[in-house]
């Protein structure tokens, strides 16, 4: 994941505003009840049609490298042929509401995955069950991706391109401070004393971390896997309730607020809103924090990166946020056998292997992630490992968008007041973050 590619996680939080327009949109293309209900590959066999149709694919800007990779080894092993628009990522959710409200939606779209419950549930999507159901690998597609596609017992979404938070870590700043540069935390506490090594160089403009500290997608993305890796949920009740006051939560919070006092965390980290999240680390003058796994092959060319999944309270196998976008076919398709041939293929060991894995993005299957180009770099084969952990999560919650992503948000004051305010107020915060969960 280049900059450009990060804002899957940081620039959600201007998609609020447009989420309105999108709702009013789709509440008129999904007044039928009867749309995105039909089976794609009814009597066409578990790989779809292949007969030279020309398809429609949308996607988000961010993705532009993956798609086009994607589109292009597809069209030159198919009939059909896919057409792909990418979209800027700020203008997504408006160009699918207005499209979707008239009828007008491609033929298969992405969509950033935390924002697919919103659509499966307005009924955007054609219904993927019987035809998912038919690969003989099912089991072994992305669960996160899957369940957060997954609308009153039926399935409509496939894993698209998937994007992990991990640790990094810069080896030559923890042989200087005396650590052991081939071992990453195991644990919040062991993140945090290795963070605390590395600010006491003393090197200028050096910290032992950084994070996005007015970015509510970056904390989203980096502080709810450590809260999984303990053990606890962030959310209940199908995400209508908050539980971001539970021990392990408190526990993330007093590490960095910790950190903050020690002054271990970089200053610009206060107002930080996503934009140069990563800069400081790909700079070299940090020693270790939480980071999107796809930026590995940027990261690397300046520093020396160690790889490790996100801990939490105690050692274990660690935790990611499953991010990245998931796709389907769309209600307004009159080619859904093809559309099928296309997201069949995209499962495929072709797809995700020499095509995915080969371009350095984490496959969606977990029996693909030891391959040929996993085996090349020992971090990636962590990265593919870490996204099949039993506590690695994508959340599914309708109003994801208004608790957590936008500025201003109730996780936003939540996590500031925990680290940079008043700790007391945790209750009543989260209580905040329910009442939005749950409208």
């Amino acid at each position: 994941m280049r900059r450009n590619l990060l804002s899957g996680v940081h620039r959600a939080v201007v998609w609020t505003a447009l989420a309105a327009l999108m709702t009013t949109a789709v509440a008129a293309c999904s007044s039928s009840g009867d749309e995105g209900t039909a089976a794609p590959v009814a009597g066409a066999g578990a790989e779809g049609v292949d007969d030279g149709s020309e398809l429609t694919l949308w996607t988000r800007a961010p993705l532009e490298l993956q798609a086009k990779s994607l589109v292009d080894a597809y069209n030159k092993a198919h009939k059909n042929q896919v057409k792909l628009t990418i979209v800027p990522n700020d203008d997504y959710v408006a160009k699918v509401g207005a499209a979707a409200g008239g009828g007008g939606l491609p033929d298969l779209f992405a969509a950033d995955i935390v924002y697919v419950p919103n659509w499966t549930e307005a009924g955007l999507f054609h219904d993927l069950t019987e035809s998912l159901g038919q690969l003989s690998y099912a089991d072994k597609i992305n669960k996160g991706h899957l369940e957060a596609g997954t609308y009153e017992g039926k399935k409509y979404v496939l894993p698209f391109v998937l994007d992990l938070s991990v640790i990094f870590w810069n080896k030559d700043l923890y042989r200087e401070a005396g650590l052991d540069p081939e071992k990453g935390p195991a644990t919040l506490d062991e993140f945090k004393a290795q963070a605390l090594a590395v600010q006491k160089l003393k090197k200028r403009d050096t910290y032992g971390t950084y994070f996005g500290g007015n970015c509510g997608g970056c904390n989203v993305f980096t502080w709810f896997p450590m809260i999984w890796a303990s053990g606890e949920e962030v959310t209940a009740d199908g995400g209508k309730k908050s539980l971001l006051d539970g021990p392990a939560a408190q526990k993330v919070y007093s590490t960095w607020r910790d950190l903050q006092t020690a002054g271990a965390i970089a200053p610009g980290a206060k107002d930080e809103t996503g934009a140069t999240w990563v800069a400081a680390f790909q700079e070299g003058k940090v020693g270790v924090m939480p980071y999107p796994a796809t930026l590995l092959p940027t990261a690397a060319k300046t520093v020396d990166v160690g790889v490790t999944a996100i801990p939490g309270v105690t050692a274990g196998e660690g935790s990611t946020f499953v991010g990245g976008d998931g796709i389907g076919i769309s209600k307004d398709s009159t080619k859904t056998q093809q559309a099928w041939n296309f997201l069949s293929w995209l499962t495929s060991e072709a797809a995700q292997v020499e095509v995915l894995a080969a371009g350095n993005s984490t496959v969606a299957r977990s029996d693909l992630t030891e391959n040929q180009y996993s085996a090349k770099d020992p971090r990636v084969a962590t990265i593919n490992k870490v996204a099949g952990a039993a506590q690695s999560r994508t959340p599914v919650a309708v109003n994801f968008q208004q608790a957590f992503n936008a500025p201003g948000s109730p996780w936003v004051t939540l996590f500031r007041n925990q680290v940079y305010g008043d700790p007391a107020g945790l209750a009543k915060d989260n209580e905040a973050l329910s009442q939005v969960l749950g409208q």
